[in-house]
């Protein structure tokens, strides 16, 4: 099962919805209404609706009768609030939109909320993604990447705290038993064809895959 949270972010940034025929998909504040618009039917609508005007808000109410606005003064963003509601879904795949453009602030607490759920569910692979790019997170050990997408490059950073016995397999820049420290940037743009390994013993990883457009 795929779930794919969307964002109100720019529509020109989002990726193509075609690719998750099946998915369930939960709009996000005015993604909602970018789902709509583009006919597809959120399972859920959640947030605190700030950012749409009253009409669209009573277009949305009426759309969905269980639908509760959250209190726009609370601890939890409407990205954490939607990363729960995926799990009432069991998904093996979390795909979040419409979260990299705009708003820096909301770009970061939507990297942050992506990597805490990340940790509370191992079983789950969770993504950020946009027209052209793939965010993810990996813990220490051994982890198969294909190559998909038509994502071209990829990038390594240290997240959380530096990663250590630092190992790539199969890419056009391999390296054994390094360290990537907080600030490197020795891990940019590499690349690969078909499948790669990656291993390390201790750190968390955010990785980028990139493509140009």
């Amino acid at each position: 099962m795929n779930v794919v949270i969307v964002g109100s972010g720019p529509v020109d940034e989002l990726p193509d919805f075609a690719a998750w025929p099946d998915a369930v998909f939960i709009g996000v504040d005015a993604g909602t209404l970018v789902l709509l618009e583009q006919g597809i039917f959120p399972k859920a609508a959640v947030g605190d609706f700030d950012s749409v005007s009253q009409r669209e808000l009573d277009e949305i109410a009426s759309l969905f009768p269980d639908f509760s606005r959250a209190e726009e003064e609370k601890d939890e963003t409407d990205t954490e609030l939607a990363l729960e509601k995926a799990m009432e879904f069991s998904p093996q795949h979390v795909f979040v939109a419409g979260v990299t453009g705009g708003r820096l602030d909301h770009y970061m607490s939507a990297l942050h909320a992506v990597y805490h759920v990340h940790l509370k569910h191992s079983g789950i692979k969770f993504y950020i993604v946009n027209k052209q790019n793939r965010i993810r997170f990996l813990e220490p050990g051994i982890h198969k990447i294909q190559r998909e997408n038509g994502y071209r490059f990829i990038s390594f950073y240290p997240f959380a705290e530096e990663i250590e016995g630092f190992t790539l397999e199969n890419f056009k820049y391999p390296v054994v038993d390094e360290t990537i420290r907080f600030g490197s940037t020795r891990f940019v743009s590499n690349e690969f064809d078909g499948e790669g390994t990656v291993s390390f013993t201790k750190g968390s990883c955010i990785v980028i895959e990139s493509a140009d457009i």
